[in-house]
């Protein structure tokens, strides 16, 4: 059902996203004027470009899923419950850790800017992007994307709770911010933006004959992976462009050293829990991967649209973004299954 194009993209994403980073720090003007909001005359609309781009990066995973494969998963459910309950645990575990290493820093607000970026990016579902991954490493697919809808489909409940849970963690006036971001999400962000695209996605993917999905899918799966690349620029125009104007290397050093710690626990502690449950070597990839994996670019808008003065905030998601990706490959090649022999 993939066409050549995605084929030929996805054999290639890895070098595409450093492409995307590098040409945000050399250009980041086209992605600076993408970030802001742009009126639709003679309407009273405006067009938010990273929104827009993550509903159709969505919408491609929904229509793209194999639902009638999700009827085993219901009948087996444990990873699935397993996989949700661990994606709600281990922020409340991760965060306060790394909470309380950021206040032995001399950081003016105990590190609270870095914190609460990470919040916004632990709080998110997990990301569809990780069911490429899955495929890649010949992983329990429909785990994964039952671990993608159902995280996804929760999330307009689970994003506020984790955000109000962990904002006492905060200083400076971040908590405020913390708390109205919370109230961006629970009002409709996670609804419009995440939800409704994936939704509309899965219906598509479950009523439209075989040859009107193909048909779509030649379309929509090459413009969603060229969307996720661009939404990709313009995140990383937000961050890099301000850092390349007012170099602040030390912010730079403590934003990858925070993405790192959480996003090596989350991974450690996902694939601690699918040890624990002695699962086989597919559906551990899948529960690993989804502990690790979050939707940043879905934190990255909300932190565009509801923190716009506050352009480094970025930093931390965007290099949480790259780190899951290389940590992804690493354990998809370790937990690859075995090929079967003939006498096996």
């Amino acid at each position: 059902m993939h066409t050549r194009a995605v084929s030929w993209l996805r054999h290639r994403l890895g070098r595409a996203v450093v492409l995307s980073y590098a040409l945000a720090l050399i250009l980041p003007a086209p992605g600076l004027w993408l970030r802001r909001p742009h009126p639709l005359p003679p309407s009273h609309l405006t067009l938010h470009t990273a929104p827009l781009l993550l509903s159709l990066v969505l919408f491609s995973a929904g229509l793209q899923v194999p639902v009638r494969a999700l009827g085993a998963l219901l009948r087996h459910p444990k990873a699935l419950l397993a996989g949700l309950v661990l994606h709600l645990a281990i922020p409340l575990a991760v965060v306060p850790f790394a909470a309380f290493l950021l206040r032995r820093t001399p950081d003016t607000d105990g590190g609270s800017g870095l914190l609460t970026a990470m919040i916004l990016v632990v709080a998110m579902p997990v990301a569809a992007g990780a069911t490429v991954w899955t495929d890649k490493g010949e992983g329990d697919q429909p785990t994964m994307v039952g671990l993608v809808l159902a995280s996804t489909l929760l999330s307009p409940l689970t994003t506020p709770v984790l955000l109000a849970t962990l904002s006492p963690l905060l200083s400076g006036g971040y908590a405020h911010t913390l708390a109205d971001t919370g109230r961006l999400a629970e009002s409709g962000f996670a609804l419009t933006a995440v939800v409704l695209p994936c939704a509309a996605g899965l219906l598509g993917a479950l009523v439209l004959p075989a040859g009107w999905l193909g048909g779509l899918l030649t379309t929509v799966a090459p413009s969603a992976m060229a969307g996720s690349l661009v939404l990709t620029y313009v995140n990383a125009s937000g961050a890099l462009g301000s850092v390349f104007s007012r170099p602040r290397p030390l912010l730079f050093a403590a934003a990858l050293g925070v993405a790192a710690l959480v996003c090596l626990l989350s991974f450690v502690l996902g694939r601690a829990a699918a040890r624990l449950l002695r699962l086989e070597g597919g559906t551990a990839s899948s529960l690993t991967l989804a502990c690790g994996m979050n939707n940043s670019s879905a934190s990255a808008v909300l932190i565009t649209t509801s923190l716009p003065d506050k352009p480094h905030l970025l930093l931390p998601v965007l290099a949480y973004g790259l780190l899951q990706k290389t940590a992804a490959n690493r354990i998809v090649t370790r937990l690859r299954p075995a090929p079967v022999t003939a006498g096996g």
